[in-house]
C-alpha cells in the first residue's frame, strides 16, 4: 500500500465520522479502525528501530498531525460535556 493510499484512508475515516454528524460524546469516543491503528503501530515501531523510509516518515507525520487535531477536538468535547 502506498503512502497516499494510507493517508487517504485515514482522512476518509475522519471525514466520514464528521459528515455523519457528531456530538461531543461521539468525538470523545472516536477511534480509528483496527487496520489504521495497526499501520500506525507499524510506522512507530519502524521509527523506533531506525528503519523508517522517507515515504513512511511522511505518512507517520500525517498520522501525528491528525492525531494532534483529534486530541484537541476530544479535549474541547470534554469541555462541552462538563459544561452541560
Amino acid at each position: 500500500m502506498t503512502t497516499s493510499v494510507n493517508i487517504t484512508k485515514v482522512y476518509d475515516e475522519i471525514i466520514d465520522f464528521i459528515a455523519a454528524g457528531t456530538t461531543p460524546q461521539s468525538v470523545v469516543n472516536f477511534q480509528l479502525s483496527d487496520s489504521t491503528k495497526e499501520r500506525l503501530e507499524y510506522l512507530v515501531y519502524q521509527h523506533k528501530i531506525g528503519e523508517l523510509t522517507p515515504e513512511d516518515k511522511k505518512e507517520l507525520d500525517y498520522f501525528l498531525t491528525l492525531e494532534h487535531i483529534m486530541t484537541l477536538a476530544k479535549a474541547k468535547a470534554h469541555q462541552y460535556l462538563s459544561a452541560e
